[in-house]
């Protein structure tokens, strides 16, 4: 009877796992240097490329933390321009949002303006500056779904960012009219761009959803179903001090009163 054939690969398998060496050149057999170096190539080789990746995604999210999302940074941009707009007005102001701290104390460096904050969400990892703030009384932390603790006309101007676009329209219809009626001369309120913004990656378990980035004609007929209309005196006067200083908001700003 002829033999049948042996197949190389049974061999292999018989005998156990080949070495590299062995793959990269079968007739003769390489060092075990060789091979352990072989090995500790492909092993850096895989880590480089490991951190290069990971190392892509941490920087993204810092830019989108920076750069998307937040209207607060915006509202320090503003300031300058609120205060051309709404002059002796801008006294008694209250700031409801993430980072009041920064946007209190900025606030309260212009000696003239009394300045207090309401943070939504926690207070934690803050720094000795904003845990002073909060133990003088200035800045609390609040849930703005209900009702404030402040009483009726307590602020002559009411600015509000990164606050709303948490909120579903089940609790808008609830805090909109309590800002309203804390304020005598309005409300600004800094809302993200749909379309050019992003929801802060950083953010997101603190918030504990997505921001609903709306568009200005849905906050406009929003307002209007609230009982809110446009403060167009100060709105002018905002859009001309911005315009000759060629300020352009990345988030949507509206200037209302009740």
């Amino acid at each position: 009877m002829s033999r049948r054939s042996v197949n190389p690969s049974r061999r292999v398998a018989d005998g156990g796992l080949p070495s590299v060496g062995g793959l990269l050149h079968p007739k003769s057999r390489s060092p075990p240097v060789l091979t352990i170096a072989l090995v500790v190539l492909g092993v850096i080789i895989l880590i480089a490329y490991f951190n290069s990746g990971s190392g892509v995604t941490v920087t993204s999210r810092e830019a989108v933390s920076r750069s998307e999302g937040s209207c607060t940074p915006e509202v320090m941009q503003a300031l300058p321009y609120l205060k051309k707009a709404y002059g002796n007005e801008l006294h008694k102001v209250l700031h409801v949002g993430p980072d009041s701290c920064t946007v209190v104390s900025n606030l309260l460096k212009e000696g003239k303006v009394e300045a207090w904050g309401v943070e939504p969400y926690d207070l934690e990892d803050t720094d000795s500056s904003c845990k002073s703030l909060v133990r003088k009384g200035f800045v609390r932390m609040a849930d703005i779904k209900f009702p404030l603790p402040y009483r009726q006309d307590s602020f002559n101007l009411v600015i509000v960012s990164d606050a709303l676009d948490y909120l579903t329209p089940r609790y808008l219809n609830k805090t909109l009219p309590d800002l309203a009626r804390i304020s005598t001369d309005g409300l600004v309120i800094f809302a993200g761009n749909p379309g050019q913004q992003k929801a802060k990656v950083s953010e997101l378990p603190k918030f504990g959803r997505p921001a609903k980035l709306r568009s200005s004609s849905w906050w406009s007929r929003y307002f209007i179903q609230t009982g809110l209309r446009e403060n167009e005196g100060p709105l002018k006067k905002f859009e001309q001090a911005a315009s000759k200083n060629k300020y352009k908001p990345d988030c949507q700003i509206f200037h209302l009163s009740s």
